[in-house]
């Protein structure tokens, strides 16, 4: 499902040059759950932006489903991400003033689906969630939660090949972590490909794999024994 294959990337600071991720090798394959880890100035988002197709290598290969990732313009970049790519932020990145009904139907307004079918799918997603009577609320009525789960929905709304979380739980305490995880675990078990990237190690012990970075190459992955989050939740 994803390639790398000898990543690098550098940013430039001022007169000096920060070499990111130097030389990287990883692969996916479809229906895998893995947590990305590492300490801050790892690389880990870098990674994860490369991989959202929201920032570009200087050099490597990138393959999603086959497909080269490369010399996109903007448009593609854009058209790849909606038809491959679900993303899910600590910050939720909900829209203040859609409902979370408008929200999940996002996604598809983007894909050209029709308004009816918009939102057939969102609702039957946030029912997936469990917030289905909370459909026409605002963000702003919603838990850190709820918001979170909102997230997870549009996230799935557009029925992505790979979903890539990014601190998911970070804005969560333990408890609603957990929860969410124990959604993660469960839109995995139908067959999805999702990427974690996390610095909280029993979120990390929730996943199949652990992929560790540290200054901008891999230096440990292993898979390993899956905690159910189930087991934490009442």
């Amino acid at each position: 499902m994803i390639e790398i294959k000898d990543l690098h990337k550098s940013y430039q600071m001022g007169s000096n040059s920060l070499h990111v991720l130097k030389g990287i090798d990883f692969n996916v394959e479809a229906g895998e759950l893995v947590a990305i880890m590492g300490s801050s100035g790892s690389g880990k988002s870098t990674l994860l932006n490369i991989l959202g197709m929201l920032d570009v290598a200087d050099s490597g290969e990138y393959l999603l489903d086959g497909l080269p990732i490369k010399n996109l313009n903007e448009t593609k970049a854009a058209n790849y991400r909606n038809k491959f790519l679900g993303f899910i932020f600590q910050s939720f990145n909900l829209i203040n003033y859609k409902t979370a009904l408008e929200n999940v139907a996002l996604p598809l307004y983007y894909q050209g689906v029709g308004r009816k079918e918009r939102q057939e799918k969102a609702l039957k997603y946030l029912e997936q969630v469990g917030l289905k009577e909370w459909s026409h609320h605002l963000p702003s009525e919603l838990s850190g939660g709820q918001k979170q789960r909102v997230a997870v929905a549009r996230a799935m709304a557009a029925e992505p090949k790979v979903l890539l979380a990014d601190e998911l739980t970070g804005a969560l305490d333990s408890t609603t972590s957990y929860e969410i995880m124990d959604l993660i675990q469960k839109i995995n078990d139908l067959g999805n490909t999702i990427l974690v990237v996390t610095h909280e190690d029993d979120i990390a012990h929730m996943c199949k794999r652990i992929v560790h970075l540290k200054d901008g190459v891999i230096v440990e992955d292993k898979k390993i024994e899956q905690v159910r989050a189930s087991q934490y939740v009442q």
